[in-house]
């Protein structure tokens, strides 16, 4: 592993700042030149679903 490549870590952060679009220009660089896009993507994927999950979730428990 390189220096610079991102760990499990660095893609979750990198992953949640992207999704609420606060990404910095040198992470997403590092990501892009560093990083491996299936890692990326099935973090994005199972946070996404977490979301919907949650969303579900609290929906299912206001209504009645």
């Amino acid at each position: 592993m390189s220096a610079n490549q991102p760990n499990f870590f660095s893609v979750i952060v990198s992953v949640l700042a992207a999704l609420f679009g606060v990404q910095t220009e040198q992470n997403r660089q590092r990501d892009f030149n560093k990083g491996h896009p299936g890692v990326f993507i099935a973090v994005g994927v199972f946070f996404i679903v977490l979301f919907v999950a949650t969303l579900l979730l609290v929906v299912n428990l206001v209504l009645p």
